[in-house]
């Protein structure tokens, strides 16, 4: 339940894109993918027991949250416990770096020091930044460009302007995941004084930022095709439309929690289907 698998397509997804303009380029090491899929998916559980450990101790996960009961705060684990396997991710998440580390460079010390400080900052610290508005842009910078460019660089040791396009969409999905829980949460994080950008917002104008989050990702899409050398392969994501219309509708109409919860789901799932997509068509470029 902490670990919140709904949300892990945030961190598997950006890595399969990377990797795939990777191979499209004839690049492709099996062991450093495995390792940045395990690496990315132990920062996203590390990050999401480390929120349900924080938010717990600052009284914002209460009994009246439209979400799932989060184990800290509903008393079903130890804090102490949770902490520790907060470590024990973040640690396991440590482990893949070294081996990326020595196989595609020093650099990669500094992506994943920034990403495992950004999970712990996000409810945690003197300051969290996912209580002053700034989680959605966080999420896009390290679930999106950053995880896209990142696993490219491990498998040629390079930079590309086309990750970077690719890494867009990727990273808006991404950001549109935490958008609807936080809608969803809106009235409770407001009490419990954390000023997530729904707080500040408001439900309706947080409505129409998701819609334009989904849908800014089709628009960006076609980058890579109109202005570089990728087919219009690329496009395949587009078949998912229908979907995204559909939680952009059960977002926009809702506020009850099983329904929020379910466009949660639907959302993860989206950018995951999105993604698998978009590395297919790079792949055929």
């Amino acid at each position: 339940m902490a670990a919140r698998p709904r949300t892990l397509p945030v961190g598997l997804a950006p890595v399969l894109v990377g990797t795939a303009l990777a191979g499209q380029q004839g690049t492709f090491h099996a062991l450093r993918f495995v390792a940045a899929v395990l690496g990315a998916l132990f920062i996203q559980v590390g990050a999401n027991l480390t929120n349900d450990y924080s938010d717990a101790r600052r009284g914002a996960d209460t009994e009246d949250r439209l979400g799932p009961v989060r184990v800290t705060a509903g008393g079903l684990v130890p804090p102490r416990q949770v902490l520790i396997a907060t470590y024990v991710t973040f640690g396991l998440a440590i482990l893949c770096g070294v081996y990326l580390i020595s196989v595609a460079g020093w650099e990669l010390l500094l992506v994943g020091a920034a990403s495992i400080v950004a999970g712990v900052l996000y409810t945690g610290g003197p300051r969290p930044y996912g209580y002053e508005g700034l989680g959605e842009l966080f999420v896009f910078l390290f679930f999106g460009i950053v995880a896209v460019v990142g696993s490219y660089f491990v498998q040629t040791r390079s930079l590309a302007w086309e990750a970077f396009a690719l890494a867009v969409p990727v990273g808006l999905i991404a950001s549109a995941v935490l958008v609807v829980n936080n809608v969803r949460d809106l009235e409770t994080d407001r009490r419990a004084g954390k000023r997530t950008l729904a707080v500040r917002l408001g439900r309706e104008r947080t409505r129409r930022m998701f819609a334009v989050l989904v849908y800014g990702a089709y628009v960006l899409t076609p980058v890579t095709w109109l202005f570089g050398t990728l087919k219009p392969w690329v496009l395949l994501p587009l078949l998912t439309l229908p979907i995204a219309a559909a939680v952009v509708r059960i977002v926009r109409t809702n506020v009850d929690g099983p329904s929020l919860n379910e466009a949660l789901a639907r959302t993860g799932m989206l950018e995951l289907i999105f993604c698998v997509l978009l590395s297919a068509g790079v792949l055929l470029s």
